[in-house]
């Protein structure tokens, strides 16, 4: 099955919003620049505009592992990435300091999800729901593996399509049930402190995700939703669109 995007993401600038800044989300915003350069350079009119949103300040922990220095500990994640990106690229991103919930403006194509509790991910997912986002892309990850999903949330934006690309929440509803004692842990398929993460796991999951990104917006087309990959064994299995997903008839979150 071959999946092809909106005709109005290539008649005006693409709006993208990443929640959160740290692993994955640090490592998608410093690939997205180079697909806004592609796009503009093959004629698209207005590349892409970028809102990273995170409530966190930057820690000595996040140093370590995720590309933050030392004299940035205490700042805000987000304003700290969109300063950088703008300065190297001349941009005009922006950064926030906030939570979903807190986030007021709906304009938006593309939701890029880099959260990693099932907490997090009900918000994005409840926010996706109650507004006109196109598509929502999750990714998640534990110690050396990973998983990046791309679908169309049931809102009303996508609401009167006859064939909807399923979202995260489709495919795998258990990442978002409410667990008392996990529900502040790590959402994926097993939870790993920030001191086990292999290196690259977050780039390589990153690049995974924005190769797919690359493909759907430069070809207009995708015969893959998502894909999980893992470090240790070096397979990427890719998830292929089904057409039992495909229509809206399909299974609705709660």
């Amino acid at each position: 099955m071959i999946h092809t995007p909106s005709p109005q993401l290539f008649e005006r600038t693409i709006r993208i919003l990443v929640v959160g800044c740290g692993g994955n989300g640090s490592a998608i915003v410093s690939g997205l620049p180079y697909l806004h350069q592609a796009l503009l350079a093959f004629g698209h009119p207005g590349g892409l505009a970028v809102t990273l949103i995170d409530p966190d300040t930057v820690s000595e922990a996040n140093c370590a592992r995720q590309p933050f220095c030392r004299t940035e500990i205490g700042l805000p994640k987000a304003i700290v990435l969109a300063h950088r990106m703008n300065l190297f690229w001349g941009l005009n991103w922006q950064g926030m300091q906030t939570t979903i919930q807190r986030l007021k403006s709906t304009e938006i194509d593309f939701v890029i999800g880099c959260v990693d509790t099932r907490k997090a991910r009900r918000a994005i997912h409840k926010w996706v729901s109650n507004s006109r986002v196109l598509y929502w892309l999750d990714l998640g990850n534990n110690a050396a593996s990973g998983q990046f999903v791309l679908g169309q949330p049931h809102n009303p934006a996508n609401r009167k399509r006859k064939l909807r690309l399923p979202t995260v929440a489709d495919l795998y509803p258990e990442i978002l049930e409410q667990d008392t004692k996990h529900d502040d842990q790590p959402s994926c398929s097993a939870i790993e402190a920030l001191t086990r993460q292999e290196p690259f796991i977050n780039q390589n999951l990153a690049y995974q995700a924005l190769g797919m990104l690359t493909q759907f917006l430069r070809r207009g087309s995708l015969s893959y939703q998502g894909g999980f990959c893992n470090l240790a064994t070096g397979q990427l299995v890719p998830i292929p669109i089904a057409p039992a997903f495909l229509t809206n008839r399909s299974r609705r979150p709660n």
